[in-house]
């Protein structure tokens, strides 16, 4: 009996595992908060099945517990990019020398738009335009 309460919570990890990489964006608290209620019930489970000794099952779900509440809670972290200069900066957004803020700012939005990850530019990509409006900008 134990055992086949293990393989249903291995096939449930499995599934959010799966949900947790195809899901970007905004919905991605929605993973968080399935995986943190799981990750409870199997604890529960877990812990149920080691006090009536069974040890290998309560073991294996409170394993799959504690993996999937850290799993859930982990964060692909952007880089930041490396200082740029001045021309880079100019480059990146278009902008002519002794352009105004007005004008940057208009740049930023304009290429922004189409680079957000959001919209389905990269993480890279924004991460340069604002490096590039903030150096500009002298944030």
């Amino acid at each position: 009996m134990g055992l086949i309460w293990l393989v249903l919570a291995g096939i449930v990890v499995w599934a959010l595992v799966r949900l947790g990489r195809q899901t970007e964006g905004p919905r991605r608290g929605h993973w968080r908060v399935a995986a943190t209620l799981v990750s409870a019930a199997l604890l529960v489970g877990g812990a149920l099945a080691l006090s009536r000794g069974a040890w290998i099952s309560g073991a294996g779900l409170v394993g799959a517990a504690l993996w999937l509440a850290v799993a859930s809670r982990m964060r692909n972290v952007v880089a930041r990019p490396e200082a740029i200069g001045d021309a880079e900066a100019r480059s990146i957004l278009g902008v002519p020398v002794g352009a105004e803020p007005e004008v940057i700012q208009a740049a930023w939005r304009r290429l922004m738009g189409r680079a957000h990850p959001d919209q389905g530019g990269t993480e890279g990509l924004a991460a340069k335009l604002n490096a590039a409006r903030d150096r500009l900008l002298r944030r």
